[in-house]
């Protein structure tokens, strides 16, 4: 007999799955910190310092950017029409990170919200002028869209290399474009908060999203205005990518592996999908972060390395099978 497991089961699952890797999360580390004292009451001082400073703050961090990066990417694929798009493949963390040199160079001052501002603004203009020049394209392959990103997100880095290594800011941009979880500390992860709002905003606009990744003409013959939706769609992205930089770097294949996992799994319902992808995303973060912090205890990999790692292999997996199963 087959037993089935229905969907919200499965979803509270999942949700299982990553409060166990949270609670993990908090206990790994080089500070010994045991769960006992802390239960009982007779931890150190410095321990409950440490729990409260560190631990705990970088755990939400971490759930946080995994859930909106994993919701923003889900969203572009949806709006691009395309599965081999998101944030790092359009240029839109390359720009955003461009947007913090330019604040670094002009601004160094200004306070980390209104770096945040600047920088989605930057991510918001290179998404919306590589969605132009997508629409350009003759239909064709889905990897010239991605490619096309790479390339674009390519010439983008190099510009912001250059001023980088002329102003003597390379360290500050090895900062911005490799994901890096250790500094993360109370009073410095808050923005995240705004992403993970604009991620339950993405769910209330689902079905929205999913009619214009239908076409623009069959959303506006339904009474939507297309090119509002894309620009709220765009918009939402882009402030995840900058807050994501800002607070920790760039974590590459996070959203493409995950939003393509789920909807092989769930389907291309946003509705539907999006609670996947947010929970999949935090767990797929925190797993990169645990790994990196036990495979060279007591030393640390940053958590962008690992997810590159283990990302790049599934998505070769994921080009693989579907030129097995088109071509």
């Amino acid at each position: 007999m087959t037993v089935r497991v229905r969907p919200a089961a499965g979803l509270m699952l999942a949700v299982g799955c990553v409060l166990v890797l949270a609670a993990i999360s908090l206990f790994v580390g080089v500070a010994d910190m045991p769960l006992g004292d802390l239960i009982s009451g007779d931890g150190s001082a410095q321990a409950i310092q440490l729990l409260l400073v560190s631990r705990i703050p970088r755990t939400v961090a971490l759930v946080l950017s995994g859930m909106s990066m994993g919701v923003a990417a889900l969203i572009m694929q949806m709006l691009f029409r395309n599965r081999f798009v998101e944030p790092t493949t359009t240029g839109t963390v390359e720009a955003a990170s461009l947007g913090l040199l330019v604040v670094a160079l002009l601004a160094p001052g200004l306070p980390v919200f209104y770096k945040m501002v600047v920088a989605s603004g930057f991510a918001l203009g290179t998404t919306f002028l590589f969605l132009r020049l997508v629409s350009k394209i003759p239909a064709g392959s889905s990897l010239v869209v991605p490619l096309l990103g790479l390339m674009f997100g390519g010439v983008i880095n190099a510009v912001t290399t250059f001023f980088a290594y002329r102003y003597d800011l390379l360290q500050s941009l090895a900062t911005w474009t490799n994901g890096d979880f250790s500094g993360v500390l109370r009073g410095r992860y808050e923005l995240l908060f705004i992403a993970g709002g604009l991620a339950v905003l993405s769910y209330l606009a689902a079905d929205r999203f999913t009619v214009a990744g239908l076409g623009e003409s069959f959303t506006r013959n339904l009474g939507l205005n297309y090119g509002r939706i894309v620009a709220s769609g765009l918009a939402i992205v882009s402030m995840v990518s900058a807050a994501a930089v800002v607070t920790a770097g760039t974590v590459p294949f996070l959203g493409l592996i995950v939003a393509n996992l789920v909807s092989m799994a769930v389907g291309d319902n946003l509705r539907r999908a999006l609670p996947w992808v947010a929970v999949s995303g935090a767990g797929f973060l925190l797993a990169c972060d645990i790994i990196g912090r036990v495979v060279r205890f007591p030393y640390e990999i940053p958590v962008g390395t690992v997810a590159s790692v283990l990302g790049s292999g599934i998505f070769l997996f994921l080009l693989l099978r579907r030129r097995a199963r088109f071509g």
